[in-house]
């Protein structure tokens, strides 16, 4: 398995043991390199949209769902998507108050009213409780994000969604690789979103995903995402509607057309790195990483350390501790509710905002060596070692 020699080299070929971690690189190989090419040569004029369409269908498959739109990018995604129920002013979105911020601004900028729901403690996904607590005659949809790749309960979230008539929304742009329910993440919901960041297990530089089972919602997204314009029309420059423009380029789709062709191989390596770290701070029992329900499984995109209580150990001392040791880590997204932007009470979602200061994500590329990894874990056992000498 790529990865478990010390002495790894990194994907530019220099040697990354004792120089600087980052914490995410992207895994590139002649594959990708080779569709890029073909795509640059080739896809043009009658063929600008072959690498669109397989990758889309080829992603779909590996989903289980039956229509696919790609897009620039997960948050492009969410906001046609949200466009095509409808979703608008005085209409209510339910997010998680642990996401990045793009789970949220769609629906703000459709003129929609957030409402932050709690995290499971466990989990650090939405807490379905706290979900259901939140409804209204205004709730539209609910968004619920595989934080991290963590599996968010959707099957619970499903059955809320359901018997309340709201759409249920999977923002898996970190989702992939994660299983919840049964289902691989981002096939259950009413359409779901994923993100092809430079960042992300699988990657594109910059683009996303729009699934869904739906067909009429499928269509709906297509002309929105092309000016309001119906898909076969591309000379006609009336448009239906007043749309947006979301597309990825036929370039993006090469490249990722290569990823996907080795998604099993990425999502492994993701996970060989969460249960490396997982083997190596077993011992350290006042923090813990990425876990889930029985029957779920971990994605594994980012592994995530969060300081239990009563420890006092707050992200950012770990994160001074990780540059101080020459290591890229960063600390996990606020709690929204905390935003000037949302100006909300500070009693809102306590275990949200507990958890927003005490965890921070580790470094996790794909070629990491297990030196690097040693090296990450060294420098964390110290940090919190040290700082229980200062209590």
């Amino acid at each position: 398995m790529q990865g478990d020699d010390p002495g790894l080299l990194g994907s530019g070929g220099e040697m990354t043991d004792g120089g600087k971690i980052p914490y995410t690189r992207p895994s590139i190989t002649d594959v990708e390199i080779g569709y890029a090419l073909d795509a640059a040569a080739h896809g043009w004029g009658e063929h600008c949209y072959d690498y669109i369409e397989r990758f889309e269908k080829g992603f779909a498959d590996h989903v289980g769902v039956s229509h696919a739109v790609s897009t620039s990018s997960a948050t492009g995604a969410l906001h046609l998507g949200l466009s095509a129920l409808g979703v608008g002013p005085g209409d209510e979105v339910i997010v998680p108050d642990i996401t990045w911020i793009a789970s949220a601004a769609p629906a703000v900028h459709l003129g929609a009213t957030v409402r932050f729901a709690d995290i499971d403690p466990v989990t650090w996904c939405v807490d379905p409780d706290s979900v259901e607590s939140l409804i209204t005659e205004k709730t539209r949809a609910v968004v619920a994000v595989h934080l991290y790749g963590n599996p968010c309960d959707v099957v619970r979230l499903a059955e809320i969604c359901e018997k309340w008539h709201i759409a249920l929304i999977e923002d898996a742009a970190e989702g992939i690789g994660t299983v919840a329910g049964g289902h691989r993440a981002g096939g259950l919901g009413h359409f779901s979103v994923f993100s092809f960041h430079g960042t992300k297990t699988v990657t594109t530089g910059e683009g996303g995903m729009l699934l869904t089972n739906d067909r009429s919602l499928a269509e709906s997204v297509r002309v929105l995402n092309n000016h309001g314009r119906a898909p076969g029309r591309a000379a006609d420059f009336a448009p239906e509607r007043i749309g947006y423009k979301y597309r990825m380029s036929n370039l993006q789709a090469a490249l990722g057309l290569g990823q996907l062709e080795r998604i099993e191989e990425l999502v492994a390596r993701k996970k060989q790195i969460l249960e490396l770290y997982r083997e190596r701070l077993s011992g350290l029992s006042c923090v813990r990483l990425n876990m889930c329900r029985d029957g779920d499984s971990l994605g594994a995109w980012m592994p995530t350390v969060e300081c239990l209580e009563p420890t006092g150990i707050s992200n950012q001392y770990l994160r001074t501790a990780f540059l101080d040791g020459g290591i890229d880590a960063r600390v996990v997204f606020p709690s929204l509710s905390t935003l000037p932007v949302f100006r909300l009470s500070a009693d809102v979602c306590p275990v949200a905002r507990g958890f927003a200061v005490r965890a921070i994500n580790l470094p996790s590329y794909h070629d990491m060596s297990v030196a690097e990894i040693d090296r990450v874990c060294t420098v964390l056992r110290g940090a919190v070692v040290g700082h229980a000498r200062l209590r």
